[in-house]
């Protein structure tokens, strides 16, 4: 029985063929057309299959047999095309769907493949065959035309990402069970409702009560989050100003009478745009220091209870353009944290102090001194302790273990991963958040310090619009006076201007430059030399190692790496081999699609298969263009590297016991390697290593969780953004604080050095406020 039999129906089968009044109750901006156009694409991706002589198992029948609009995935996939994707090319996605809709758009979109032999000869998508529109979807991801290939990528990445993370009124998707998977960490219970988080959310900024007792203030702080005496809502605004007011910041509130002022102006000492580990620090630092500080962050707190560890919910609340994010050409998918603690609260817990060969090349290279001194040797060592890292561990999980093992059969190097987490923290969540605190976020450290010190406060959902600044009277060059940002109140988007001595950027090496721009900055290397780590992975399916009770998605997120490859010139460049937590969304959309029967068979094994990866030190670099257009060139040396890393991780996997290996090259080659003879094992791994170019966008996926250099530090104007110091050349008290600042790609995972970076941009912050206050 071939992949037709078993799949049932035709396209025109899984399709509504009424009128299109069908489609009429979906709240979209697509038209009907559109949608039929877009069901008939998610049914080619994700078609009802018959697995009966697979399988009695009633879950995973009923997965096979469940098709994406089965699921109503097409009409969930509206919405986020229609309300939340932006993209440079989205309009793509419009066109093509309007054009698949009718036979000539099909023909021009599909050629003769489109064409039967029957009246009336020329078909649209939806009409056609299953079988037809698979190897039309498949003709797309091999064309030589790029937007057939963008085209291809972006339906199938958000078909199988909707589908795998979507939950219903339980929270629950009808694919877990099948595959594995127990969606949140069985050992986190929710402790309170939506409607309790929401009530309680609007009067969270009552913070300075004296009469409660102590045991009312832990359930508070247990409902609420540890920095909830700090997290001030703006939707309650006399609350608010109050409590401003408590910790000491001024505020003015829009008089009556005229409706075109700011809705609130505040006064401080410094505000910081951004909470993550360089926006924090520089609160943190500045708060306990005595100086009036105010956070200004996008993105929204989740405390501890209010977290689902639900991968779907996740991305749309606490990442980066709803962990939507990719570049102008789909090669790279970019991830980044949008909530309180930015990154640090959805990273991986690595803390890698910043290579020795990094700091040389920073300061010898690039003449920078401050990586040379004492300072920042300081700076390293006090956010290592304040963030309790160490590099220990009681039990290792699935994917960390089969990459320790397979290194020492082969006697590649394996070191353990410091992290800011203790060396019991088993839990594979913590890019969803963390359930209990344990990993030492900036959330957890440097924003509790803020808070404590009763001389901060954050404000989250609210974005920066510019940074204010104007010539001051003798001076060269202008002078950052504070920062508008905007926030919504009740349905409609509201002004507030925030007056301050000083103006901390954090935003990340995504938003900086963006606001910068919007500010009148007109630094031409604003936005240049934008680094990305690229990551390649290669997987191994385990049936039985390491042990039957191990899961893929289970465990210490990351424990082991290699530096096999890190530094194969002797020139600081290279790939760090390293592991990556993957739930079902992001793992179906790196896994090939050949046919709808071969990705739904490899999900099935989704909790038993490994994945490692190469994470490339780049010299390549691109561009921020704009907040949905970024750019990314890689050079060949990059690839090269990247290649090396395939090639050990293919031979680490192999090593460690797994029974069948394979990369994410979309022709979705793999191997059989307790089947296979050395010689067609080691064809295998030439060929998908070396083999694969990986620039040409035809082969595997790229993708990067570590942006950094956008607005790079230098001793020279015309070649950076700031100085040592972290003050930009073109405006004097407008500070940055984030892995933009980075003079060249880290090599390992950042949060450590961009940490140790921000105190000492801190330190320098601390100085300037000093003058001023001598001066005035």
């Amino acid at each position: 029985m071939d992949d037709r039999d078993m799949e049932l129906g035709s396209g025109a089968a899984l399709v509504h063929d009424d009128d299109d009044d069908d489609y009429a109750n979906v709240s979209l901006s697509l038209s009907s057309r559109q949608m039929k156009s877009l069901t008939a694409v998610c049914d080619t991706f994700l078609p009802s299959i018959d697995a009966s002589h697979l399988t009695s198992d009633e879950s995973v029948l009923k997965f096979y047999a469940t098709s994406a609009s089965m699921a109503q995935t097409p009409q969930r996939l509206g919405e986020v095309i229609s309300q939340r994707l932006k993209h440079p090319k989205a309009w793509l996605l419009g066109v093509a769907l309007w054009a698949l809709s009718s036979w000539y758009g099909t023909f021009l979109l599909c050629g003769t493949a489109s064409l039967t032999s029957a009246f009336p000869y020329f078909q649209s998508f939806p009409m056609l065959s299953l079988h037809t529109r698979q190897q039309i979807l498949l003709s797309w991801s091999r064309s030589y035309f790029f937007l057939l290939r963008l085209l291809f990528k972006a339906l199938k990445l958000l078909t199988l990402l909707v589908f795998f993370t979507q939950v219903d009124e339980k929270g629950l998707n009808l694919s877990w069970n099948a595959i594995g998977y127990t969606g949140p960490d069985p050992d986190f219970k929710t402790q309170i409702s939506s409607s309790s988080i929401s009530s309680s959310s609007s009067s969270s900024s009552s913070h300075h009560d004296d009469q409660l007792d102590e045991e009312e203030e832990k359930k508070k702080e247990e409902l609420l989050g540890p920095l909830y005496r700090g997290i001030l809502h703006l939707n309650n605004p006399q609350s608010c100003l109050t409590t401003l007011r408590l910790v000491g910041l001024p505020v003015q509130s829009r008089p009556v009478n005229k409706p075109h002022r700011p809705f609130l102006t505040i006064q401080c000492d410094a505000v910081v745009v951004g909470s993550g580990s360089g926006g924090g620090v520089v609160a943190g630092v500045l708060a306990m220091a005595g100086y009036k500080v105010l956070v200004l962050e996008k993105g929204h707190y989740y405390a501890r209870k209010n977290l689902t560890l639900l991968e779907g919910p996740t991305m749309e609340k606490m990442y980066l353009s709803n962990g939507l994010m990719t570049t102008e050409d789909m090669q790279v998918l970019l991830l980044a944290g949008s909530t309180v603690g930015g990154g640090s609260t959805i990273n991986w817990s690595a803390s890698i102090r910043t290579p020795q060969h990094v700091t040389d090349e920073w300061c010898n290279r690039c003449d920078l001194e401050l990586f040379g001194s004492e300072i920042f040797s300081e700076a390293l060592d006090v956010v290592c302790e304040r963030m309790q890292v160490q590099s220990d561990f009681i039990e290792e999980g699935f994917n960390n273990a089969i990459l320790r093992k397979g290194c020492q059969e082969l006697g590649y190097p394996v070191h353990n991963i410091p992290r800011n987490a203790p060396s019991d923290h088993y839990c594979g969540w913590c890019c969803l958040g963390c359930k209990d605190g344990r990993k030492k976020s900036t959330s957890e450290t440097w924003l509790m310090d803020l808070v404590k010190s009763g001389n901060g406060a954050i404000l989250p959902g609210c974005e920066a619009v510019k940074v204010l600044h104007h010539r001051k009277k003798g001076r060269a060059r202008n002078t950052a006076t504070g920062v508008v940002f905007e926030f919504e109140h009740k349905g409609k988007k509201e002004m507030c201007v925030v007056e301050s001595k000083v103006t901390v950027v954090a935003c990340g090496a995504l938003r900086t430059p963006t606001l910068l721009r919007r500010s009148g900055l007109k630094n031409p290397n604003i936005g240049k030399y934008l680094h990305l780590h690229p990551v390649v992975m290669a997987w191994g399916y385990f049936p039985e190692t390491p042990g039957p009770g191990k899961k893929s998605y289970e465990g210490g997120i990351m424990t082991a790496m290699s530096t096999v490859v890190a530094d194969v010139d002797k020139s600081g460049y290279g790939a760090m081999i390293q592991t990556p937590a993957l739930h079902p969304g992001m793992f179906s959309i790196l896994m090939p699609w050949v046919s709808g029967k071969d990705i739904k068979e490899r999900m099935r094994r989704f909790s038993r298969t490994a994945h490692v990866f190469a994470l490339g030190r780049d010299r390549g670099w691109g561009r921020v263009k704009s907040e949905s257009c970024i750019s990314y060139e890689m050079e060949k040396g990059d690839e090269e590297n990247l290649q090396r890393g395939l090639e050990k991780m293919l031979r680490i996997l192999a090593s460690a016991g797994a029974e069948e290996v394979g990369t994410h090259h979309g022709e979705g080659r793999s191997i059989n390697v307790k089947k296979a003879s050395y010689r067609e094992f080691e064809r295998f791994v030439k060929e998908e290593s070396s083999g694969r170019p990986i620039r040409s966008g035809l082969s595997s996926p790229v993708c990067s969780a570590h942006q950094m250099g956008s607005c790079r530090m230098g001793v020279e104007a015309e070649k950076s953004v700031v100085d040592q110091t972290g003050e930009t050349w073109e405006v004097e008290s407008l500070f940055l604080a984030d892995t933009s600042v980075f003079p060249t790609a880290l090599g390992v995972n950042p949060m450590v050095t961009v940490q140790a970076i921000a105190y000492c941009t801190a330190q320098s912050v601390l100085q300037l406020l000093k003058r001023k206050k001598i001066n005035n």
